[in-house]
Order: C-alpha cells, then structure tokens, then sequence
C-alpha cells in the first residue's frame, strides 16, 4: 500500500482545489487515446496493455541467463538503465551482487554503458574475470555513444571468450521493433529481440522489456511489479485531484514552485532506495527542465546525508522543499542489547529497535525541517515488496506527467539532451558535425 501525506507542506485542500478544472482537462487530454503510436502515452495503459507473449518471452530468457551466466551485463545510459537499476536494488539484498552465488540464487548485474570512463569499464573487465557473462544491450538506436562503445567492446570480449555462435545465445538485445542500427544488427546476427515500445519514452520504459529483462534476471517477480502498477492505475483514473493523490503531488509540486521552492530533494531513510531516487531524478528532471523552467530534482540518503546536506537543507536558502519515502515495515531488525559498561552512552535505548531508532531520526528531522521553512511532502510505503514498488513507480510516472502539464512543458521531450552531444562530435570530428 502506498499513502500521501501532504500535512507538513503548507499546502491545503482549498488552495489544491483551485486546480480542478485545470487537472481535469489535462486528465482528459492525458487519457485521450493514449494508445496512438504518435504520442509518448503507451505507459497509461501499459499495466494492462502490455504485450503477454513477450512477457513470456522475457521471464524465458531470464531463466536461461539465471540458469548459464554468473553475471549479466546491462548495457544502456538514462532510461535504458535507471529504472531496472532502481527496482532491482530497491528489492533484492543491500549487498546482492557480493553474496556468494548460492545464497543470491540469480547472476550479479552490472551496468555499463551509462558513462564514458575507460577505468570503469577496464574493471569492469577485470571484475568478471572468467565468469561465464551475458549481455542485455538496450538502446533504441544503437548509436548512443555511450552504450554504443561499450556493446561494441563488451561483445567483441564476449565473442571471443565463446565463439561467435554461443556469443549470440548470450547476446540479448531490447531496441526498436523495426529501424535502428541495434536493430538491423539484431536481426543479421540473430540476437533475441525485445521491444522498446514506439510511445514510451526512455525515461517511462521501466515496466517495459526495457527493464523487465534485468529486474526477472535478478529474481524479482514481474508479474507482481505488474501488479502493483495495475492497481496503481486503478486507483489513479479518478479525473478529480481532490480524490487522486497523485494529482495532488502535482499541484502542490507546483504550487510550492509558485512560492518560490525551485529545488526538490526527494529524501529516504533506505539506503535501498538510492537508486530509485536516481530514476526518480531523471524522470523529473528530463521531463520539466526545459523553456526556463522545471523544478530541480535532488536526492538525499538520510540518516547519511545529515552529516553531509543536512545544515544546508536546515538553515541555507530557502528555495527547496522535500518528499520523504517512508518504509514502515522493514524487511529485519535489530534490537539493541544492553552493555554493562556502557561506554557510548547508548543503554536508554535498551529493548528499542534499530527501525524503532531510524523512524524516530527521520520524525525529528522532519520537525526541524518544517520548523526551517522546508516544507514536507512524505509518501509511506508499508513494506518494500514488487507491488508496490510497482504501484510507486506508475505513481510518481503519472504526477510527472500532470505536473507537466500543469507546468506548462511538454513533458514528454527533451530537446536540451541533444546539445551536449552536437558539440562532443564536433570536437571528436565525426562525419557531418
């Protein structure tokens, strides 16, 4: 189950209300044929629109990786990582990919492709030393420069480690259903294909084989995820904010932004959810940042970051506000024992828990906040698990796209991405910059 609680935000039914008519006409527009191929919408409906043969297709060839690989390479930058990234680590061990095989019971996933750093890769390489490895390459061109170098080193290593024929068993490759490089290469070397949806945008993709692939690797259940965004999108439909949470997360987003709060930090006290907040990021911030305008996406890891952003968040400018992920259960605990001596003064918390302590920290943190002009925006979760992982995901995807439209962005395009890249080609000489 997933809750809003928006009491520490300074935002009110009655200001939120003033919104209405605007969030009712963006819904209808928003569910207006979603499904047409022209338009970046496909996530609306994909919980219960998806293509099941593929679904099949995917839970398939994620048991032969589990079944003949110790690591799976996901190659791929922004969306085509972020989100399996994000639901992987938030639902499997803090330190998956060090256990010993048997007690992870599925292959380490490593990613490349999502920098340009010869280090990373060169350890990378090293990293996997003689595991037997399979690659997910997912890109809907095949010519982004990051993935693209990074495919080309890792299969030339893969083809030579296994031969060009066993190579293309391990080769599994997520790109455009009929154009593209990655593509036509897929389909000369007869790779195993998945589909990155025409009307799904990159950073919108996770539920699709985009992520799907890596996250059944990892021995997550898919069916679950979907689920959990099913419901999601059940319980989303309602065209009114007063009813629909995440409408309100959209308005009161940009109501705070009308005051003045330009800066978001979305803040967890899991350090499981780092990687969601980094998908969280992209997805807000390639998806309002753009005519001068968009709220900027910040992320903490609290209790860490305390003792690092904490004085800034608490006494710096006041331009930002903060979202909390809240877990309410945990997966364990600890109790605190006492000790006779007593040395770091820490018996007062005898027969409490370590959750009991970490709750009561982010408590305190929150009132200081408030009492500092940061208002708060705090989303519960009662226990990390696929649905509502799933449910969360559809969430934040939803608002995003209101917010948008609430925003006065398209936000569904990211002109700015293409800038940087004119001028690394110019300066690299490639043919035609």
């Amino acid at each position: 189950m997933v809750k809003f609680d928006f009491e520490n935000s300074s935002i009110n039914e009655r200001m939120i209300s003033e919104y209405e008519e605007f969030v009712q006409k963006n819904h209808a527009l928003l569910h207006e044929n979603p499904d047409d191929e022209n338009k970046f919408l496909g996530w609306i409906n994909l919980p219960e629109k998806y293509d099941r043969e593929e679904f099949e297709r995917i839970k398939k060839a994620a048991k032969k990786i589990r079944s003949d690989s110790d690591v799976l390479i996901v190659i791929g930058i922004g969306g085509s990582y972020l989100g399996a990234r994000a639901v992987i680590e938030s639902l499997t061990d803090c330190f998956y990919n060090m256990l010993p095989s048997k007690k992870r019971n599925s292959p380490m996933i490593i990613y490349a492709g999502n920098n340009l750093s010869p280090n990373y890769l060169n350890d990378l390489m090293n990293l996997i030393g003689e595991k037997d490895i399979s690659l997910n390459v997912i890109s809907k061109s095949g010519t982004t420069t990051e993935p693209a170098i990074a495919f080309r080193i890792l299969r030339e290593a893969i083809e030579s480690k296994y031969g060009l024929e066993e190579a293309k068993k391990r080769i599994y490759v997520t790109t455009d259903k009929e154009k593209g490089a990655l593509k036509g290469l897929a389909t000369s070397e007869q790779y195993e294909t998945f589909v990155i949806p025409d009307n799904i945008g990159g950073r919108f993709s996770v539920l699709t084989a985009v992520g799907l692939l890596p996250i059944a690797t990892a021995g997550i259940d898919i069916d679950k995820l979907m689920q959990g965004a099913r419901d999601a999108r059940e319980k989303y439909l309602d065209p009114s904010v007063k009813f629909n949470d995440c409408y309100k997360y959209a308005v009161i987003r940009n109501l705070l932004y009308n005051s003045g709060k330009k800066i978001e930090i979305l803040a967890n006290y899991e350090p499981q959810l780092h990687y969601f907040t980094e998908w969280w990021k992209q997805l807000y911030g390639e998806s309002e940042g753009k005519d001068g305008k968009g709220i900027f996406p910040a992320g903490v890891d609290l209790t860490t970051d305390l003792h690092s952003m904490g004085q800034y968040i608490q006494d710096g400018e006041r331009h930002l506000f903060e979202t909390v992920l809240c877990v309410e259960t945990p997966k364990s605990d600890i109790d605190i024992t006492e000790d006779d001596e007593n040395v770091d003064g820490l018996n007062y918390l005898v027969g409490k828990t370590l959750d009991y302590v970490n709750k009561k920290a982010m408590e305190g943190t929150i009132q200081a906040h408030v009492s500092g002009n940061v208002p708060n925006i705090m989303i519960k979760i009662d226990t990390l698990d696929e649905e509502n992982i799933g449910h969360l995901i559809y969430f934040f995807e939803k608002a995003c796209a209101m917010s948008g439209m609430i925003l006065d962005v398209n936000p569904f395009n990211q002109p700015g991405v293409e800038e940087y890249k004119k001028n690394m080609f110019k300066l690299l000489e490639k043919p035609g910059y």
